[in-house]
């Protein structure tokens, strides 16, 4: 960097960078998951073993991590409070909204979410793209669990039991649906992460849908985009690798994460 450069650059705010240190190693030790050993702390976060243990003594001290009879190290009580303290403070509508929102205006596409009611999926947003899709679709709309790119979310997703009634009453009240392998289903979806359909709700419509998880990884929104026929393929692909990273980065926002499995 040039002196020119440098002096033009953002300057960084001063702080105290072993606060920072020490949040990372809490951050690594956050995201093993699992109470862990020192190795594997150490590898997660960069330092040397001899740092990271210091660090790790002195979060143990303030209560934000806790070591067990085996040795290893896990989050501690006072680590606890602050999560349960952020994620009451977390509105899911308000992250998600603004999100979209912001992924709608540089996209152009138009966004439903929707959420899992007694009756089934049921949009509870709308953002409008431009040009927006004409569709009978609004707030309040309720759509189908197996031939809908939304419903394919909830239904692989989610536990097997939480979907059973909704798929027993929509086989039996669409007779004319084709025979589903819902599990076939289930599979083909989370292995691709969310699911893309055309024209099986709306003639002419493209949907194509992706999972809001919670903090239990379980789809708490969907988040599906809406095109119609005058829109290129090519270009709605590269739209929805955006809308499955927006939909990723707000379940992070909110402390959710994808199944393991």
């Amino acid at each position: 960097m040039t002196i020119v450069e440098e002096e033009n650059a953002p300057k960084r705010r001063a702080g105290i960078q072993s606060v920072e240190i020490g949040l990372n190693v809490l951050d690594a030790l956050a995201g093993l998951g699992k109470p862990s050993a020192l190795s594997a702390i150490v590898q997660r976060c960069g330092l040397s073993p001899s740092q990271t243990h210091r660090y790790l003594v002195s979060l143990i001290v303030a209560g934000m991590a806790r070591q067990d009879a085996a040795g290893n190290y896990d989050l501690g009580p006072a680590a606890l409070r602050l999560g349960l303290g952020a994620l009451a403070r977390t509105d899911v509508f308000q992250s998600a909204d603004t999100a979209i929102a912001t992924f709608v205006e540089e996209s152009g596409r138009t966004v439903q979410m929707a959420a899992l009611g007694p009756h089934g999926p049921t949009v509870v947003r709308w953002h409008v793209g431009s040009p927006p899709v004409v569709t009978s679709l609004s707030v309040g709309s309720m759509l189908p669990l197996l031939r809908s790119a939304t419903g394919h979310v909830f239904l692989a997703f989610l536990a097997e039991r939480e979907t059973r009634d909704l798929v027993t009453k929509e086989l039996a009240a669409d007779k004319g649906l084709k025979p589903v392998d819902v599990e076939a289903l289930r599979k083909r979806v989370r292995a691709a992460g969310g699911s893309s359909v055309d024209g099986t709700v709306i003639p002419g419509l493209r949907a194509t849908a992706f999972p809001i998880f919670d903090l239990q990884s379980r789809p708490i929104l969907s988040a599906t985009m809406l095109s119609s026929e005058s829109f290129e393929a090519a270009r709605d692909r590269l739209a929805a690798d955006k809308l499955r990273d927006v939909c990723l980065a707000i379940s992070a926002q909110i402390g959710g994460k994808p199944p393991a499995d």
